[in-house]
């Protein structure tokens, strides 16, 4: 690595990264300090904390071997890397190791690698390739269609695992597209079917109905005050649709998804208290959070953590033991480091000269926002339990590897946007 290049880094965003690597090994050391005996380190990789170290040291090496690749390499073989992504996903119902009824690993010894975790560093870059290759036009239809092309066939092969949670990040993507041009159409219409989602799980297929109903109607005599230009057919035809789509919901809802992805999503709507059963992953984490108060009850000190209280807690419910060691100010200062570190990204995505590289860094930004959103989410009870890990933070030697190559790629086409080499 030449000294122009280290000149070059950006070592704010670098720091961020090491902060939030060091603190998620000191608490996945936490959470999992029960299983440790007396003379055990952090280095053992017999536990999960020295596995979780082993791939953050396979991380930083491989950054390093990254931030000396001629920056025209990734674009040249964006679509070699999710070509691979690719078959390493559809190798898994072959060769795939089936963990709590999802076929999502393979087993190499004594670790185990997630290609739903790198195929998001294929993906990522084969979207930046097409946009930028291409005489892509986002409002064209044949444009939409290539790229949905390319999202649907890793989603697809994710939800077979399956593994729906992993296969949500992918919506993601849409962010870049949305800085790329494609209509903000596409957002109202998402709100819009959240919303009607939401309230067709919370009610009866009727009272779901008439609130809609309700909504529609009142929509329509606000704005017919506002102008004689509005037209009836318009609402009529959104409430017919939205009936249909209410319906439809309803019907996967009870009829394609599993029982546990019901209760869970159940718990979080509230139509369903269970503290004992499926809630209790959820209510545990909640009460370790809140157990923390300001400045929290100290590192190795969380009763509900070291009592083993937070099933999944080095993974899925890590913010729990953030929340309960290192308190609110703790779990403040987290969330404030993968703000600037979000932030940070996008700034300097806006200063590239390359649309390759700047859909790629939106898109590592975005990736990052969803897991962050995501898993703080399911800590403190807002969102289903749906295995999304912290990046950085949570145990999981893939997703620590993966989100880490994203970095330092983008740290390469930072370092590099004034140099075409």
């Amino acid at each position: 690595m030449s000294n122009s290049l280290i000149y070059r880094l950006d070592w704010l965003l670098i720091m961020i990264y090491l902060f939030l690597v060091t603190f998620g090994i000191i608490n996945v050391y936490s959470a999992t300090y029960s299983e440790f005996s007396g003379d055990s380190g952090i280095f053992d990789f017999s536990y999960l904390v020295g596995k979780q170290v082993f791939f953050l040291l396979i991380s930083i090496f491989s950054g390093i071997i990254i931030l000396g690749i001629n920056i025209k390499f990734f674009e040249h073989f964006a679509s070699l890397s999710y070509l691979i992504s690719i078959i390493l996903l559809a190798g898994l119902f072959v060769l795939g190791k089936t963990v709590s009824g999802a076929t999502s690993w393979y087993n190499l010894g004594g670790v185990s690698l997630q290609p739903s975790e790198l195929s998001k560093i294929g993906t990522a870059l084969m979207i930046a390739s097409f946009l930028s290759r291409f005489q892509s036009d986002l409002r064209k239809v044949k444009t939409l269609l290539r790229i949905s092309f390319y999202l649907f066939i890793p989603i697809f092969l994710i939800v077979l695992q399956p593994d729906p949670g992993s296969a949500l990040v992918f919506s993601a993507f849409f962010f870049p597209l949305f800085r790329e041009g494609l209509s903000l159409n596409f957002l109202i219409i998402f709100v819009i079917s959240l919303f009607l989602f939401l309230i067709s799980l919370s009610f009866e297929f009727t009272t779901s109905i008439a609130i809609i109903g309700i909504i529609i109607l009142f929509t329509f005599f606000i704005l017919k005050r506002l102008s004689n230009k509005i037209r009836v057919w318009p609402f009529i035809l959104a409430f017919v649709v939205s009936v249909g789509f209410s319906f439809s919901v309803d019907y996967i809802f009870n009829n394609l998804f599993e029982q546990r992805h019901r209760d869970r999503i159940n718990v979080v709507i509230g139509k369903e208290v269970d503290s004992r059963g499926i809630g209790y992953n959820i209510n545990q984490s909640k009460i370790a959070i809140g157990s923390g108060g300001l400045i929290g009850k100290g590192f190795l000190k969380g009763t509900q953590t070291k009592g083993d209280f937070v099933p999944e807690q080095q993974t899925d419910y890590i913010f729990s033991t953030v929340g309960e060691e290192w308190g609110f100010l703790g779990g403040l200062f987290v969330i404030i480091m993968f703000s600037f570190l979000i932030l940070r990204i996008l700034k300097r995505a806006e200063k590239q000269n390359s649309k390759f590289r700047r859909v790629f860094s939106y898109a590592v930004a975005s990736l990052i926002f969803i897991h962050f959103f995501v898993n703080i989410g399911m800590s403190v009870g807002i969102v289903p339990t749906i295995g999304i890990p912290l990046p950085f933070i949570s145990y999981g030697g893939s997703n620590l590897l993966a989100f880490s190559l994203m970095i330092f790629i983008h740290l390469n086409f930072d370092a590099n946007r004034l140099n075409e080499w």
